[in-house]
């Protein structure tokens, strides 16, 4: 095959998109249980669906019993302005970005809550110095920056005498890595990422640190009825047990449900690590083999293995845009533009729902773009 030749097979499943992401393999409508559809997620049908998707998240996490798990409201962006709206303002906060996401919360902090916060950024690409950050002080940060492809290498650098407490946004991480669970006081995630799930639900994980924080500290501001965590001076524990804030789409929860047992299938948390593993692997051999593809995180113990930004040489956003376009026209690969914000570049999701064999059929039809564009 010449450089420019059009490949002659696509990727069976071209669903590369950083979120929603690509559904799990074998998805289907109609293998969804719908019993609950219909009928009042306070009935005892609802209720035990929804308890039955927080078990299984449980499972699937490896939470220990320390910590709860709740559905709430607004997908992940939800989940972590509840925590902050409920749980900020008792002490100092530093914010942590490197990415879109993590300067989202810089700007709820400090223009939405007042709170000045210390604020240690680094470009996209690059990981902050985590050596900086004060402990003395409640910090926020996300596990794995999916618009630039950053994530922290583990926990290692979040001390067990810690002061402050530790607000992670895990959207894309959970269910990829392993989380060390006695480091994480918040932690917040939605389907719609390493699960393949559907929008507009969060997950909000609370260990007893947060949970006494809660009991402990009353915010200085109005609280919406959807962040409300607390009953009479206690934390609402029914939040916990399925009896969600608000009304939640009971098409989502069986949605999650069929995903989460997918992966209880594969053998639970390994095996979905496995998978994102293999994927990003296959990858990175495809950006390793073409010398106009390069990876926008250099520092390989710092690269996500789920949501991989790559740089493409000589690219600019209306590069970018043609080269997605041309690869979506052919159905061979599906919304792997970079992030807005982010540097002109490629974004390949690596998640577990995604087929090794798929990234690997991507590669000639990177190849064909690029060639096509350069022509």
């Amino acid at each position: 095959m010449t450089e420019n030749t059009k490949p002659q097979t696509v990727p069976a499943r071209p669903f590369f998109s950083s979120g929603p992401c690509a559904k799990p393999p074998g998805y289907s409508l109609d293998k969804l249980a719908t019993e609950s559809l219909g009928r009042s997620h306070r009935a005892k049908i609802g209720k035990n669906r929804l308890g039955y998707c927080i078990d299984l998240m449980r499972e699937m996490l490896q939470l220990p019993d320390t910590h709860r798990i709740g559905i709430v409201p607004g997908s992940d962006t939800g989940a972590f302005e509840m925590a902050m709206w409920t749980m900020l303002g008792a002490r100092p906060v530093t914010t942590l970005a490197w990415e879109s996401f993590g300067e989202g919360w810089v700007t709820d902090v400090a223009k939405q809550l007042n709170l000045d916060p210390t604020i240690i950024r680094a470009d996209y690409g690059h990981l902050p110095d985590l050596a900086q950050v004060d402990w003395s002080n409640d910090v926020l940060f996300t596990w794995n920056g999916t618009t630039s492809g950053v994530r922290v290498p583990n926990g290692d650098w979040i001390p067990a005498d810690r002061e402050g407490l530790s607000f992670a946004d895990a959207t894309s991480a959970v269910f990829a890595y392993d989380i060390p669970w006695d480091k994480i006081d918040v932690a917040t995630f939605s389907w719609q990422k390493v699960l393949g799930g559907e929008g507009a639900h969060g997950v909000l994980i609370l260990g007893p640190r947060a949970v006494e924080r809660l009991e402990n500290h009353t915010p200085a501001w109005p609280l919406p009825k959807v962040f409300r965590l607390m009953s009479k001076g206690k934390l609402a524990e029914g939040v916990f047990k399925g009896e969600t804030i608000n009304t939640p789409s009971m098409l989502a929860v069986e949605d999650a449900i069929f995903a989460l047992e997918w992966a209880k299938g594969l053998g639970g948390l390994e095996g979905l690590k496995a998978r994102a593993s293999a994927n990003a692997a296959a990858l990175n051999a495809i950006v390793e083999s073409r010398d106009w593809l390069g990876h926008l995180c250099a520092d390989e113990a710092n690269r996500s293995k789920t949501s991989v930004c790559l740089t493409v040489e000589g690219a600019d956003a209306d590069f970018i845009k043609k080269f997605a376009g041309l690869l979506e026209a052919e159905g061979a690969a599906y919304d792997i533009a970079g992030y807005r914000d982010a540097p002109a570049g490629l974004r390949i999701w690596c998640g577990a729902t995604v087929e090794t064999a798929d990234i690997e059929a991507l590669g000639p039809w990177l190849d064909w773009a690029y060639a096509s564009l350069k022509a």
